[in-house]
């Protein structure tokens, strides 16, 4: 065989061997969806933490707010899109009470990529400035006087608020009347509006109870708020109810390893920024951080329990 058609084999076999290198990730923008109206705590705090993981990773995170269904029409969006990683979603353990509740077109545990747990919320209990109700336990009282009488506003049907009221009221043996917003913003404004009786709803009502437009009868956290120190939490008032509502981002179903471990990376490290713990502080939010397999985990087993909530405490 002669010798330059030798070379020319030679060439084309080590170029078969030769590996081709993957593409670099990410080589765009990434968007992460929060499933709730912008302004609300959750929008206030995932913003610091995409701008920061923005920053490691080299390529903008870019926040897109899409509200509605208790937080389905915004996960509802990555759900069978291109798992390429630059599509991502944050995630609340809410959603999967949504799902038991509403049987959603997609399935929460399933049809998506864990990357990481972040965070969760502090609840409160709120009442305008000048309510007659001065205590959590004058409105336990009037509701029992007055069976489904007094109302509320969470942010949507099955989420911390409204399960974390619905339950409080089961442990009292009274019942509330619910009117699911689609927002912290949208709770407040009906409260302030005198709309409603009361919200039960994430900590996104902090600078109006400073400000003295809204008043804090209890939280629902295992301990007392360092900002609020004379507010009892329902706990405290003899009702077994805390609720926190862990807090993750996911990918598209599929998603490759190697990108899943690029964004859990840089969102891990995303989550020391200066920027995003003051945003956490300023609501009273606690960091909960789990990997990709813990929180894979965790997310599973919260869907059995968001089955046990619903059968128990919104169901006839």
């Amino acid at each position: 065989m002669p010798r330059n058609v030798v070379k020319v084999i030679l060439v084309l076999a080590l170029a078969v061997c030769i590996p081709v290198a993957a593409p670099a990730f990410p080589e765009k923008p990434i968007t992460l969806i929060v499933p709730y109206p912008a302004g609300g705590a959750t929008d206030v705090v995932i913003r610091p933490l995409a701008e920061a993981a923005g920053k490691i990773l080299g390529q903008p995170v870019l926040v897109e707010n899409k509200g509605g269904g208790g937080g389905a029409v915004g996960v509802g969006a990555i759900i069978g899109k291109e798992p390429d990683g630059y599509l991502l979603s944050v995630v609340v353990t809410s959603l999967h009470r949504v799902a038991h509740i509403n049987k959603l077109a997609f399935d929460t545990v399933k049809d998506v990529s864990p990357i990481l747990r972040v965070g969760g919320y502090l609840y409160g209990v709120l009442v305008q400035p000048d309510s007659k109700y001065k205590t959590l336990k004058d409105l336990i009282e009037q509701a029992r006087a007055n069976p489904g009488q007094v109302s509320y506003m969470a942010s949507g049907i099955g989420t911390g608020g409204h399960i974390a009221a619905e339950e409080m009221a089961a442990n009292a043996g009274v019942k509330f009347n619910h009117l699911p917003s689609k927002g912290d913003q949208e709770s407040s404004a009906a409260l302030l509006g005198g709309h409603v009786d009361f919200i039960s709803t994430t900590s996104g009502w902090i600078p109006l109870v400073e400000a003295g437009k809204l008043k804090l009868l209890a939280t629902y956290g295992e301990e007392r708020v360092k900002r609020f120190p004379d507010v009892p939490t329902v706990k405290e008032a003899g009702y077994k109810v805390v609720h926190n509502s862990p807090i993750g981002i996911v990918g598209p179903k599929g998603m490759a390893p190697e990108r899943v471990k690029v964004l859990h990376d840089a969102f891990q490290k995303a989550l020391a920024d200066p920027g995003f713990l003051k945003a956490m502080a300023s609501y009273e939010m606690p960091v909960l951080y789990q990997n990709t397999a813990d929180f894979a985990k965790f997310w599973a087993e919260a869907y059995v329990e968001a089955g046990e909530q619903v059968k128990k405490f919104l169901q006839p």
